[in-house]
């Protein structure tokens, strides 16, 4: 095979039994690789039914054909498994150097089942694996256990892992390679924890073939000229990081501010991508193969919340700091420090403890819950929050059940800002309707990156959008979920998508595998892909009326900014949604798709 390695390990952790299997060609074909393949494997092998944090629920650390191969941004590979946040499948994505590591260690993907009966750590070196003990890393951050791991293994071994948040099952943990990659999102470091995997490390010399090198070179250099002429990816991620949408979003009346009571924060700029790189930010920092360099090393050098790590990024300062009504920008840096080092996603975290904030606001809670002041805009909560939801300690131990539980539990579930379960990201959708319908629609719940419409609606890329109207947002949503789920699944990075579109990655992953991907196959793979996600959702339990927002966002009209008086106009945009993806009235995938996209 060319692009893909051709082989993957299966390991039992209950029996401790490791073997080689080899990819099947024509699932790689149809399923491309990463978040497809994965989806695929686990839809076939396990119940959707099963308990998320049981040992019949598989995870699978994937990579895609593109991953490692020098293309554009080819850092990336996908945890997949069934979420324990939100019940849903779960395709989380990182970046870095762990994925191109484990191809060329000689596997496309690792398939973990069972569970161990004490703490190990799976280190694979150059088509070669071991389970080896773990007790000794119990417990330890996340960059105490990668600098172990490399010290017991190979000084160049990429290792990812969990942290204490993961192995005490904080339902929104996350998976750490590189000490500040993330796959971060539904939940998949909990899994990990619940199988007793505390680390996968991998160390290999190999290489990857491609079908066409001249072919596949000339591709990249034309990739790489798109990506320099790009605004978004010339200038604003590598000048700013990904922070740069701080004030963007602000100005247009679309970050969600103290739990989404409001979509502008007067004070956003002390917050801002600007402001980060004016007063922390120690260097910028590149994925494999990236031109972007959007990741922002940091360093607080003096003050309560002195420290030095990475980022914090868009999401997390929003999260923490807009929606949690926290501007001070070291507080929320510290607490993001203490996110990568405990190992947890910032998104779920800032919007469960902004939930928190407003059922203390509105005297839901009980008083003696926390010593803790639950109010908007403290920084010393933040922080201290961040470090009990780590830990599972005090009122961390019920933050870190997420929003939706916290909020059901003290009667207000309609305070909690999720869809599916899965807290929202930063981008209030009464200001930009597409990601009303992404967020309702998306099969991981509340999620930004299955379909990124901010990028037509704010940012005009490939082509400027009336935020404010529904029409036409229904096939504009199909289509970046469809690209979406193919750029995922090749293994390189959605950013690249602000520079090129399907045509590009296409010429990509036929000059890499081999295989002719025509502007159909490419359409349908990605089509293929999102449809077989919603099947192991309907096998989980899910229905058409999951397809949803928080009633806020449907009832309550933005009180300013330049969205003032709208809400999410879901009811206008849903149906036609169903009728383009081939599904009936009641969101399931017609007999004619499923025949038609090969998943009868």
């Amino acid at each position: 095979m060319f692009g893909w390695v051709g082989k993957i390990l299966r390991v039992d952790l209950t029996s401790g039994s490791l073997k080689t299997e080899d990819l099947n060609p024509a699932l790689a074909r149809h399923y491309v690789g990463a978040r497809g393949l994965g989806t695929k494997i686990l839809y076939d092998e396990m119940d959707p039914t099963a308990d998320a944090l049981g040992p019949e629920n598989k995870l699978l650390f994937v990579t895609g054909p593109l991953t490692g191969t020098g293309a554009i941004s080819s850092g990336r590979y996908n945890v997949v498994t069934k979420s324990p946040l939100t019940g849903a499948i779960a395709a989380s994505n990182s970046g870095g150097y762990f994925g191109p590591e484990l191809k060329y260690a000689g596997f496309d993907l690792i398939i973990l089942e069972g569970k161990a009966a004490a703490p190990v750590y799976l280190y694979v070196e150059n088509g070669r694996a071991e389970l080896r003990k773990a007790a000794h890393l119990w417990g330890r951050t996340t960059s105490e256990t990668e600098d172990t791991i490399r010290a017991e293994t190979d000084p160049d071994a990429c290792v990812a892992c969990i942290g204490p948040a993961g192995e005490k099952m904080v339902l929104f943990a996350g998976v750490i390679n590189d000490k500040t990659r993330a796959a971060g999102r539904s939940g998949v470091g909990a899994v990990m924890g619940s199988k007793n995997l505390k680390a996968v490390a991998v160390r290999g010399t190999g290489s990857i073939k491609v079908a066409d090198r001249d072919g596949f070179r000339a591709a990249m250099v034309k990739t790489l000229d798109m990506a320099k002429a790009a605004p978004v990816t010339s200038s604003g991620l590598p000048t700013y990081g990904t922070a740069v949408l701080v004030n963007v979003i602000n100005a247009h009346g679309a970050f969600p501010t103290r739990n989404f009571q409001t979509g502008t924060m007067p004070t956003a700029d002390k917050i801002s991508g600007e402001t980060l790189a004016s007063t922390l930010l120690v260097r910028k920092k590149a994925c494999l193969g990236c031109p972007m360099s959007c990741g922002r090393p940091t360093e607080i050098k003096s003050g309560p919340y002195r420290g030095k790590g990475e980022g914090p990024e868009y999401e997390a300062i929003w999260a923490m700091g807009g929606s949690c009504g926290v501007d001070n920008l070291e507080a929320v840096t510290k607490a993001n420090y203490i996110c990568n080092e405990l190992g947890f996603d910032p998104i779920s975290f800032g919007a469960t403890l902004a939930c928190a904030m407003e059922l203390a606001q509105r005297g839901a809670l009980p008083a003696d819950l926390t010593d803790l002041p639950l109010e908007f805009g403290n920084a010393d909560t933040l922080v201290e929050a961040a470090r009990l939801t780590g830990l599972r300690e005090g009122i961390g131990d019920l933050l870190a059940e997420g929003s939706f539980r916290l909020a059901s539990r003290f009667g207000h579930p309609e305070l909690s800002m999720s869809s599916k379960k899965q807290e929202y990201p930063a981008y209030d959708p009464r200001g930009i309707q597409g990601m009303a319908l992404q967020y309702a629609t998306s099969n991981r719940g509340g999620c930004h990156v299955r379909g990124y419409m901010v990028s037509p609606e704010i940012l005009g890329v490939p082509e400027k959008l009336d935020p404010f109207v529904t029409e036409g947002k229904a096939s504009w949503t199909k289509a970046f979920q469809d690209l979406t789920a193919l750029v995922d699944s090749s293994g390189i990075c959605l950013f690249t998508t602000f520079a090129i579109g399907g045509p590009e990655v296409a010429e990509m992953l036929t000059t890499a595998t081999g295989v002719k991907y025509t502007t159909e196959q490419w359409v349908q793979a990605g089509e293929r892909i999102w449809n077989l996600e919603r099947l192991f959702n309907l096998k989980a339990g899910f229905t058409a009326k999951d397809d949803t927002l928080a009633p806020r966002l449907l009832k309550e009209p933005l009180p300013e900014g330049a969205p003032k008086g709208r809400v999410a106009e879901l009811a206008a945009m849903l149906p036609e949604y169903y009728r383009l993806r081939g599904w009936d009235e009641d969101g399931v995938p017609t007999a004619e798709t499923k025949e038609r996209l090969a998943l009868a």
